[in-house]
């Protein structure tokens, strides 16, 4: 694993030692962390600091960080490790192309259940959509400023740090657009992430296939890629592409996984967030199906690639399944075992 951190985040002073919280399923629980963290909080040099936190839902906290790089609030929701006693590793998961508005970590899935008895502090960061969390060049007529990569990397994990104990490990988990998001981020910050894990990404950007699919999901939010990386012949295109910088990544555990888009056992009326809707499930078997079928190209395409670079990493590629959150948590399930070990857990 790479040693060390980048960005700020570990120039942040050891945690200071708190008494036993009350049960951390409880109201009371969440009020005290709420406090906490406001009071132990540092802001950053910039200005960047954590101005709000209230109990949300179950056992999480709803958080807002001024980013100064971005002269936003930006809405966190952050489940703490349930021993604050203890200094805490923290993961990252990121959400999709909305930004986590019709869908995200907290409300699709079961990741405050599952994390509940583990010794980490969870953040899942809201907005950015159609971002792919990178910091622009140009602020957009419609998307605005956006420099999530400054914010992530460097505003970010410090505050997290002092307001809820953390130890200075890291990782970080992407779904769908962030599934491409992650390799950036951690090419941006070397160091600053022990683990990755990319959940029906596409890490190839700057080919032609790989600029169509980053052209539509900047697009579908309004936004012009012109603004983030230049007309499609700049060199910024190949400098985000990580599957052309894969051999930077050597030393951080990789984790990648991907359906075919051929409708699996979550793919029913039945599955998770159908609701007995024909039209919910028509649309996450045409619509999902197409996506993952698109993932799975390039998740072949990474793993010829980090094969030929002999740079180790765990490929889940599964033989159906669409893109769609019930094979997101199942991901998150059966992914823990790397980001433990990485975290040290």
């Amino acid at each position: 694993m790479t040693a060390g951190l980048a960005c700020g985040s570990a120039a942040a002073q050891p945690p200071a030692v708190r008494p036993p919280a009350a049960a951390p399923n409880s109201p009371a629980a969440a009020s005290v962390s709420a406090t906490q963290a406001i009071t132990d909080a540092r802001p950053s040099p910039d200005g960047s600091a954590l101005t709000t936190a209230a109990s949300g839902s179950p056992r999480a906290l709803t958080v807002t960080v001024h980013s100064a790089a971005m002269n936003s609030p930006i809405r966190l929701e952050v489940l703490p490790a349930p021993d604050p006693s203890r200094p805490a590793p923290t993961m990252y998961l990121l959400n999709g192309i909305d930004g986590g508005a019709d869908g995200n970590w907290i409300n699709r899935t079961d990741t405050a259940q599952f994390f509940a008895d583990k010794q980490v502090n969870v953040v899942v960061p809201f907005g950015g959509a159609s971002s792919y969390f990178t910091d622009w060049r140009a602020d957009d007529p419609v998307l605005g400023r956006q420099r999530w990569t400054t914010f992530l990397t460097g505003e970010l994990p410090p505050i997290i740090d002092s307001g809820f104990g953390g130890n200075g490990t890291n990782a970080i988990i992407g779904i769908s657009m962030a599934g491409t998001s992650v390799f950036q981020l951690a090419l941006a910050a070397p160091g600053l992430y022990r683990a990755i894990g990319s959940y029906s990404g596409c890490a190839r950007t700057s080919d032609p296939a790989g600029q169509l699919i980053v052209d539509a999901v900047v697009g579908g939010g309004r936004g012009n890629t012109v603004n983030m990386w230049g007309p499609p012949t700049d060199p910024a295109w190949a400098a985000n592409d990580p599957y052309l910088h894969a051999d930077r990544l050597r030393g951080t555990a990789i984790y990648v996984s991907t359906g075919t888009g051929i409708p699996g056992p979550l793919d029913t009326l039945d599955g998770p967030g159908i609701r007995s809707s024909p039209a919910k499930l028509a649309d996450q078997i045409l619509v999902g199906g197409a996506l993952e079928t698109g993932a799975v190209r390039c998740t072949r395409e990474l793993r010829t690639r980090l094969t030929e670079l002999a740079i180790p990493a765990t490929l889940d590629m599964r033989p159906t399944g669409t893109h769609s959150w019930g094979y997101w948590q199942e991901d998150l399930h059966r992914s823990w075992p790397v980001f433990a070990q990485a975290l040290g857990v």
